[in-house]
């Protein structure tokens, strides 16, 4: 009687320490989807619907714990909501996690299945492509439900978001490029690029295209051996990348590889990557970056060009060309950032927090009004 009663409380104190973070961080909604039958173990999170349907990707990844993928879910969810804000879109954020392997568990039934779960959400979330997922995977998911985007062209769809994110990201570089070296060219930079899947690859298309000098990690051997012998690269131990002696690091995989121990390690005067919250912690790392002289460029600024490619699926037909003008926009909108960041010595991404929210309280407050 006394072990279930602790129990009991243990489980009534986790409950309330979910609340707490829910609150702390500005939740909407978390739904947890769990099928037995498929193996879909899932996690969707609703940050804000404010601007509009909370747009985010559904990410598919073996992580270790649950609690690891419910912190990347609140994490992923709520840059959502700065990234969609700060790309000037009418879109609130959320995201999705898939808990499982993606190169060994994903299945058409799988991916139906939390379709279905989407589908129940009526509107509130629209899922799209992530990390682990294809365009191929989108269209399993569109059989469940029409909340779904990046569907593949031949569906009318944006497609793969990959190229348009890598593009942003490589306007952002640029102008951390202009900021610091007083132009934006990259040539003869040396560029170390953390993640080479399907975004990451092609950044490193533009980079060596431009006569950049790029260093490329993965944890996956056939990325590495894909993009090494695709283009003029060199390749690093995944461990050691962050000893480099480079110009610009760039994350291009998962989250919180600027922390503690790689800023005492890294050798850059930029980090400008195209992968989701960058900075362990948002406050900490991002003053440490100013502190060290490092620039960096928030990610959730310049890594927004996918959301921007599919905001077009999302107003009913797609416009490339409106979806590249409006990512090239990503340029002036980092050099901005960065002028207020360095003039009033403030970190970069809180600079670039206050830009999105102050759109997200007066394009709500428009929307609130009859």
């Amino acid at each position: 009687m006394l072990e279930s009663t602790t129990l009991a409380v243990k489980e009534q104190e986790k409950t309330v320490a979910l609340f707490d973070t829910l609150a702390q961080m500005g939740h909407e909604q978390i739904v947890f989807c769990n099928d037995p039958q498929s193996g879909l173990k899932a996690i969707i999170a609703v940050h804000s619907s404010i601007l509009g349907p909370a747009l985010g990707g559904v990410r598919m990844w073996n992580y270790a714990t649950e609690q690891e993928a419910l912190n990347d879910v609140l994490r992923l969810s709520r840059g959502m909501t700065f990234k969609n804000a700060i790309a000037g879109l009418n879109l609130g954020g959320g995201k999705a996690v898939i808990i499982s392997n993606p190169r060994k568990d994903k299945s058409e039934a799988l991916l139906r299945i939390y379709g279905k779960f989407v589908k129940n959400l009526n509107g509130k979330y629209l899922t799209a492509e992530d990390v682990g997922m294809t365009e191929k995977d989108m269209e399993y998911i569109s059989m469940e439900t029409k909340y779904v985007t990046g569907l593949p062209h031949y569906l009318g769809g944006s497609g793969a978001p990959a190229p348009m994110t890598a593009y942003g990201t490589y306007m952002g570089m640029k102008a951390a490029a202009k900021k610091v070296y007083g132009s934006d060219s990259l040539a003869g930079k040396r560029i170390a690029i953390q993640g080479v899947g399907h975004v990451g690859e092609v950044l490193v298309d533009y980079l060596t295209k431009e006569g950049s000098k790029v260093f490329i990690t993965d944890i996956y051997e056939d990325r590495i051996k894909a993009v090494a012998n695709k283009y003029k690269v060199e390749v690093v131990d995944k461990e050691t990348i962050y000893d480099l002696d480079m110009d610009i690091y760039s994350p291009c995989a998962l989250g919180a590889t600027v922390n503690d121990d790689t800023l005492d390690r890294l050798k850059c005067t930029i980090i400008a990557g195209c992968a989701n919250n960058q900075l362990k912690d948002e406050k900490i790392h991002g003053q440490e970056c100013l502190k060290r002289g490092i620039v960096y460029a928030p990610d959730f600024l310049i890594n927004a060009g996918g959301v921007i490619n599919i905001a077009t699926e999302v107003n009913g037909s797609y416009n490339q060309a409106w979806a590249k003008a409006q990512t090239e926009t990503i340029y002036e909108k980092t050099l901005e950032v960065l002028n207020v960041s360095l003039s009033q010595g403030r970190n970069a991404q809180e600079v670039a927090m206050e830009m999105a929210l102050r759109r997200i309280n007066e394009i709500g407050r428009i929307k609130a009004m009859y």
